[in-house]
């Protein structure tokens, strides 16, 4: 089992070290608050990079610190991949950021700036795994050591072209550093083969990953975490034998439900049991450029004590989704009026009735000088996925009664010894086990970024989604940024409607 605790924060100091010698083969865009407008002098030159084994370790770090960078974890993500769902709203005041507003009814144009800094903010992790697979082979170093990079390199990689493809469905599939100018302008790759390499870069990965890391090297990609990605891919594809090996494989490594899905969100308890791979924010004290991740306080209760902007908030339409008296629906919605668990009181009045609870900090945590919650981690996948996608698999395939163990699981959690509420789920119909797994699906992981997906890859998208504008053939992804295809010179194309 993954054993995780706040990781070592040289993964965000080294980020600044290396940024200069990355600068080549990525577009860095400079963005609110963000930690990557680093001073030119700490920048090194690729030419006296790339050398020893240190600078190895630098290079990984910097991969890792580049996902709580702006576009990988505030409004780029938000709008991209939460605005589009029915779990949530735009939020804050309603003159602020209406472009949120459009991918909420689908009248986005590709020209709409937060698909550019999606689209960015994943290639620039792309860069950085590239980087290190081009480079650290060559390194006389440990052998192991150098084995693993690559591996957490091919992670990342696969996360973030998982990212894109769900997006946007054809991606240009860049595994090499461009060795002249013919080979920046790459053309759209059908999506089947990013599937391919993002499932053979998990293979490889998983094959050399540890299942655990000591306490200074928490927060690194594991075995579990590579399996797991393994799976939700197989998941989109509809693979159900493959769901089923690498979940269940999975399920025998030692993880296990956190038993408070409350609590499971808090700083107090980053990296437990159930987690399997976080995106690790860290507040360090004097340093306020490492630990500038914007995931909380963008989500922030807007008018609290730390500064909240009270964006992407939950909608009543998820508030009412719930099965009478589930527990996760005030564990995931923080409601106007009410006090929080830890014992803040939300003001009675303001934009917005509801705010996102899984993203919330205490407000005795903020540090002056400091983005609100800070510290707060980005839950990327985590046991209860692992489970409901074997449920949901083992259903497709016929085993119904199967199905229902996982299933159960999860639910036993929710209600946490309170037999009064959410019955368990006996019936082996598949189609009736299919419709209770998905509403799961929903409870479970409303405002983590997978609802609107979810729905898109259970062909659902007209029945859920087309009462805000979404038309089938053209809204299963989003369009392709302008500002790519112009810079391309016409070598992307568009997806078709937009």
């Amino acid at each position: 089992m993954d054993k995780k605790m706040n990781n070592n924060k040289k993964i965000f100091m080294h980020k600044a070290f290396i940024l200069g010698l990355i600068a080549s083969a990525i577009s860095v865009q400079s963005c609110k608050k963000s930690f990557l407008n680093i001073d030119p002098a700490q920048n090194t030159a690729a030419t006296q990079f790339f050398k020893t084994q240190d600078d190895a370790t630098k290079a990984v770090n910097a991969m890792y610190a580049n996902l709580h960078e702006w576009n990988n974890i505030a409004f780029a993500p938000i709008a991209v991949e939460s605005m589009g769902s029915d779990d949530v709203e735009k939020g804050s005041s309603a003159s602020d950021a209406t472009f949120f507003n459009n991918y909420h009814n689908f009248t986005v144009t590709a020209d709409e700036g937060q698909l550019g800094g999606f689209y960015k903010g994943q290639y620039q992790n792309i860069n950085f795994a590239n980087q290190i697979l081009t480079n650290v082979p060559g390194i006389s170093m440990d052998e192991t050591l150098k084995n693993r990079y690559l591996a957490e390199a091919k992670f990342i990689r696969a996360y973030s072209y998982f990212r894109l493809v769900r997006a946007f469905g054809d991606v240009p599939l860049r595994l090499t550093l461009p060795k002249n100018a013919t080979d920046y302008n790459l053309p759209r790759t059908s999506k089947d083969q990013v599937w391919a390499q993002i499932e053979k870069d998990l293979t490889e990965a998983a094959a050399v990953l540890p299942q655990t890391y000591s306490s200074v090297d928490v927060g690194r990609a594991t075995k579990g975490a590579a399996l797991t990605l393994h799976a939700k891919a197989a998941l989109y594809q509809k693979k159900w034998a493959d769901v089923v090996n690498y979940t269940n494989q999975v399920m025998g490594m030692g993880y296990s439900l956190f038993p408070n899905y409350e609590q499971m969100f808090r700083t107090t308890h980053k990296n437990n049991q159930e987690s399997i791979f976080e995106i690790q924010n860290q507040l360090i004290p004097n340093n306020p450029a490492a630990s500038n991740s914007q995931y909380s306080q963008v989500q922030g209760v807007r008018g609290s004590v730390g500064g909240g902007w009270g964006f992407n908030v939950p909608s009543q339409n998820l508030a009412d989704s719930y099965e009478a008296g589930d527990p996760r629906r005030d564990a995931t919605i923080i409601f106007r009026g009410e006090t929080t668990p830890e014992g803040d009181a939300i003001p009675a009045q303001g934009d917005n009735p509801m705010y996102n609870q899984k993203s919330y900090v205490p407000f005795n945590l903020y540090v002056s000088g400091f983005n609100e919650g800070a510290q707060q981690n980005k839950i990327v996948l985590r046991y209860a996925d692992v489970l409901l996608m074997n449920a949901e698999a083992n259903n497709e395939l016929g085993n119904s009664a199967q199905a229902l163990i996982p299933l159960e699981q999860v639910r036993a959690r929710a209600r946490a010894g309170n037999n009064a509420i959410l019955p368990p789920v006996t019936t082996t119909n598949q189609s009736d086990l299919r419709a209770a797994i998905y509403k799961e699906r929903r409870s479970e992981f409303a405002m983590e970024f997978d609802r609107y997906f979810d729905v898109i890859r259970q062909g659902r998208g007209t029945e859920v989604f087309g009462v805000r504008g979404w038309k089938a053939g053209k809204n299963e992804v989003w369009p392709i940024p302008q500002t790519e295809i112009d810079i391309s010179g016409g070598t992307l194309t568009q997806n078709p409607g937009y």
